[in-house]
């Protein structure tokens, strides 16, 4: 009976989470010129200049299977970089926003009966709705500049699942973590940065000395922009131990960081 009820209850919960995100997505662009554009414009703009400093500057170039290694245009570093680039603004939207989220809806905590354990999954949701305009934008470029999209972009839920697990785990840690440490939104603006640097955006994980290789690994960010890539780009299948594995780990986060989000959450309205 109680596994029954969580399970009505989670139910009654998702219509609630979807009619947040249009809700949010629709009131973030009211009154915009260009409207959800601007969904593409900033990592648009993020994407030229890091192909300009790396693939211009530094000139970076990338291993494409079947290829020789410098046998790609700056059109194509591009799209590789895109597609990690989408990983990444997904990572960074949802912890970047967690930390003040309890304290930006405060109303919820003492106005109202509220299942407050909804807010991260809206943050997540609206973040994967960009992130989703991205990648249509980046098969468009893809199929005009690269010569077609492959049939393994239909394995990229399967990548995105485990991904958004981790990050809905990252994000209720954060959200109550936050409700008391106020500071840990600083902190964790620098620390996604420094994920960024060192997660497989700019490099290739095999260019690396060997020592390093397995550090990078254990970035959050490294297998599915890694995966991202094999379905997206390179026509092929995820590796699926990898993935199993990340799977794994991300289920885990994602529990953990519920139990402490809920542990957590009776004392929200003392420190607000």
């Amino acid at each position: 009976m109680a596994v029954a009820g969580k399970a009505h209850m989670a139910a009654r919960l998702i219509p609630l989470t979807l009619s947040l995100v249009r809700r949010e997505i629709a009131g973030r662009y009211r009154g915009s010129v260009l409207g959800i554009a601007w969904s593409l414009i900033n990592p648009l703009f993020m994407l030229a200049i890091y192909t300009l400093v790396f693939g211009g500057v530094f000139q970076a170039r990338w291993r494409v299977p079947g290829r020789v290694e410098e046998g790609h245009s700056m059109a194509e570093f591009a799209i590789i970089l895109f597609a990690g680039l989408i990983v990444f603004q997904v990572f960074s939207e949802v912890v970047n926003r967690a930390p003040g989220l309890i304290i930006a809806n405060a109303n919820y905590v003492k106005r109202i009966v509220f299942p407050l354990e909804v807010l991260v999954p809206v943050v997540l949701g609206v973040a994967l709705f960009h992130g989703a305009v991205s990648v249509v934008v980046l098969m468009v470029f893809e199929y005009f500049l690269m010569g077609g999209v492959p049939w393994t972009v239909l394995a990229l839920p399967l990548v995105v699942v485990p991904f958004a697990l981790l990050v809905l785990g990252f994000g209720w840690f954060f959200a109550s973590l936050g409700t008391y440490l106020r500071d840990i939104g600083q902190f964790l603006g620098t620390a996604v940065m420094a994920l960024m640097f060192l997660s497989p955006l700019f490099f290739q994980r095999e260019s690396l000395p060997d020592w390093i290789r397995p550090w990078i690994i254990l970035n959050p960010l490294t297998v599915p922009m890694e995966q991202a890539r094999e379905v997206l780009l390179w026509g092929r299948l995820p590796d699926w131990l990898a993935l199993g594995v990340y799977t794994a780990i991300a289920a885990m986060v994602c529990l953990l960081g519920f139990l402490f989000f809920q542990k957590t959450r009776k004392g929200f309205a003392d420190v607000l």
